[in-house]
């Protein structure tokens, strides 16, 4: 499974056996050259929307779109990777959410959207994927549709798109014996009766034993777009997905149900979360809000610790040397230690959490003395503390306003630093953890974290 990932780099490639227990096992690029403004914040939201994955002639294919520099591709022999470089198959601003398709004669297509989002568009494409062949045809215009995804069964098919918006929207098929089309509308799952909003764009998955499932997402005030998984069954051709709870014909999301059959059981497994900082990689749950500046931290200056070297910048939202991973979970803690005993003047370092808005918890230097601080949405807590390495935590919570930065001298008692608060999804992504280090001064100073260690509600 690959997702959207926007302005961080760069786009995880995840693995289960069974469509419940994940794993990050790999990153397709770690660096976005395209566009300069990506080694800025000028480019939040933009990056990497609605990738697909796809296995064809012994190789794992992505397709992606940014929304200003157009269509990009990479493959594999193997999903973790290596991928090779990304390919810019088409230059163009304002297309999206793109999905490959090889036809049983072996001829190649591309189908996807434009923001905004629509009309759905299909081109033939080249055998090496890596050029299109024509200006593409027009096969759908609907309310909003968009993230494509093409295959064929039984003589048809298929388009899968979610139409009518992310928060408000539903699933639709449309089905044809042409792949131009014209094609047969029905739309497949819905909100209904439940509180499952959206649901929103995804993919049907076939298993060997001859279920399918369909994973999609949903969006949620806190915590942005969570996963769903759905079961589907098959009638006179077209996918049932869900249960019709409210006997309309429509399938509508389900809160429990049995897990995949995959022929066996598999231990609980969920994406990386913690990090020891105690190998020569960083964790794949990392990702950088910007392009990394690599000279600028190490995981071998200080064996067992991720130093980050401050970089300028007049607030911790222009930063650059800041690394991110996903909140997940409805209640979570997060705690790291930080060494700031190699801080300069002027410099700011430690925890955050970060979407359109943000809080940080650190250690800052000014005139030679370091202070605890908070700085949430601009409003400053800070007081001078007597010692540079500071243990601090920030408590998740999914309910309004519950969000809290504790902090401690030797781990023996935390104490809490500034109000609760809240920190809404931006950007299409929700709120992001991480650690960071910038100096408004202009200094240089190194900040060092010991370990990250990330504990929520899911599973273990």
């Amino acid at each position: 499974m690959v997702c959207s990932e926007f302005h961080f780099m760069g786009m995880p490639v995840l693995h289960s056996k069974d469509l419940i227990n994940w794993t990050i096992i790999g990153r397709v690029y770690s660096s976005f050259k395209f566009d300069p403004k990506y080694d800025t914040n000028e480019k939040y939201g933009q990056g990497t929307w609605a990738p697909a994955i796809r296995f064809h002639n012994n190789k794992f294919w992505i397709y992606v779109c940014t929304p200003q520099e157009g269509l990009f591709m990479t493959t594999s022999e193997k999903p973790e990777g290596p991928w090779e470089p990304l390919t810019q198959v088409v230059k163009t601003p304002g297309w999206e959410d793109p999905c490959p398709f090889w036809d049983e004669d072996g001829k190649a297509y591309l189908g996807h959207s434009r923001t905004g989002a629509g009309p759905i568009i299909i081109h033939k494409m080249s055998a090496d994927g890596k050029s299109l062949l024509d200006d593409g045809v027009t096969v759908y215009t609907g309310p909003t549709a968009e993230g494509t995804k093409i295959f064929k069964m039984n003589g048809f098919y298929y388009i899968s798109i979610p139409e009518g918006g992310v928060s408000t929207g539903w699933q639709t098929i449309l089905r044809s014996k042409n792949l131009y089309g014209p094609y047969e509308k029905k739309v497949v799952l819905e909100k209904g009766t439940t509180a499952i909003n959206g649901p929103h764009q995804g993919a049907l998955v076939d298993l060997a034993n001859g279920e399918w499932w369909f994973m999609h997402f949903q969006q949620t005030p806190i915590l942005g777009r969570v996963c769903h998984l759905q079961p589907v069954i098959w009638k006179d051709n077209w996918p049932l997905i869900g249960v019709d709870i409210d006997q309309n014909g429509i399938g509508e999301p389900v809160y429990v149900w049995k897990k995949p059959n995959v022929g066996a059981v598999y231990p609980i497994s969920a994406p990386q979360s913690s990090d020891e900082f105690n190998t020569q990689t960083l964790g794949l749950q990392w990702a950088w809000n910007h392009n990394p500046i690599d000279d600028a931290w190490s995981l071998s200056q200080q064996p067992g610790f991720l130093t980050l070297r401050a970089l300028p910048a007049a607030n911790f939202m222009l930063a650059k040397n800041t690394l991110t991973q996903k909140t997940m979970g409805n209640q979570g803690e997060a705690i790291t230690l930080l060494d700031g005993s190699k801080m300069e003047n002027g410099q700011k370092a430690g925890l955050c959490i970060i979407s359109k808005t943000y809080g940080i918890l650190g250690i800052s230097k000014s005139d030679d003395k370091l202070f605890i601080y908070t700085n949430i949405n601009g409003v400053e807590t800070k007081q001078p503390i007597n010692s540079s390495k500071v243990f601090l935590k920030i408590k998740l919570s999914d309910s309004p306003e519950q969000n809290r930065f504790y902090y401690s001298i030797g781990k023996q008692s935390f104490q809490p630093l500034g109000e609760s608060f809240l920190i809404k999804p931006g950007y299409w992504k929700g709120p992001k953890i991480g650690l960071f280090s910038f100096n408004d001064a202009g200094g240089s100073g190194v900040a060092a974290f010991d370990y990250f260690h990330y504990d929520y509600d899911g599973p273990k």
